[in-house]
């Protein structure tokens, strides 16, 4: 793979909070023994990592603006760019010692998705999509699954918690869609779902409740892949739907049906 000027960026933003988080993360079981606990050394691991990506890219794109997560909405002098950024997709993965989360970098041109990025540090595994140019795991082109029934499918979603989401409604979808799949997965991460979906590991994503940077990247790397993201009124998804069915040609239509109909 041939990276363009905007994939090395993004790529040398990525592992260079990559490597504080992998040292914060080395430091996480550690402190599970501790009184106070790791959420604050955690929380502060999060926000040291978004400053990192923000000032390399702003050095590396000057005047594009932000949307992040702990930073919130951070207007540029381009107004035609904006980074979505999320440096820790998988907070809590992270907080308990469990290496599945990932640096999440995605670039909207004109409202449009052109450039995503995910990292998971722990596997170095780099998944990177540029519009028209197709997906890539650490330079290796990926596609979606081509398993055509649910019967044969492997399906990931997202699990409303404590204080979040509608429980009774996942509960519904879920019934619904156990009987039909070969089975059910949550990783805790929506971004590495989508990653992992894109190079076939998965066949199919739900998930309600989603926010711009958990999907941003995602979004672009499955659809370079070949798979279809949408709403749960079939539409294609963007940056700011929150709510997301995902799978290939095939399962999509199908996922998207049992849990409209549940």
């Amino acid at each position: 793979m041939t990276r363009s000027a905007i994939a090395h960026v993004m790529v040398q933003a990525a592992r260079k909070a990559a490597r504080a988080l992998s040292r914060d993360f080395g430091e996480v079981e550690q402190l599970q023994v501790s009184r106070k606990g790791p959420a604050d050394f955690v929380s502060a691991a999060d926000r040291r990592a978004e400053e990192t990506i923000r000032s390399s890219l702003e050095r590396a794109r000057p005047g594009y603006g932000f949307l992040m997560e702990e930073a919130g909405v951070i207007e540029g002098d381009d107004k035609t760019h904006r980074w979505i950024v999320d440096p820790l997709d998988g907070t809590t993965n992270f907080l308990h010692g469990i290496p599945a989360f990932a640096v999440s970098i995605a670039l909207e041109r004109d409202g449009e998705l052109v450039a995503g990025l995910i990292f998971n540090p722990v596997s170095n595994d780099m998944f990177i999509a540029e519009r028209g140019k197709g997906a890539y795991l650490n330079d290796r082109r990926i596609r979606v699954a081509a398993r055509r029934g649910l019967d044969i499918a492997v399906i990931c979603c997202g699990v409303p918690h404590k204080g979040r989401g509608d429980h009774g409604r996942f509960s519904r979808e879920l019934s619904a869609l156990m009987p039909r799949v070969a089975g059910i997965r949550r990783t805790g991460s929506a971004a590495l779902d989508l990653a992992w979906l894109a190079t076939g590991r998965f066949d199919g994503f739900f998930e309600r409740g989603l926010s711009p940077w958990d999907i941003a990247a995602g979004l672009i790397i499955v659809r370079e892949a070949g798979g279809f993201v949408t709403g749960y009124d079939a539409r294609p998804a963007t940056s700011a739907t929150s709510d997301i069915v995902a799978g290939n040609e095939m399962l999509h239509p199908q996922l998207l049906d049992v849990l409209v109909k549940a």
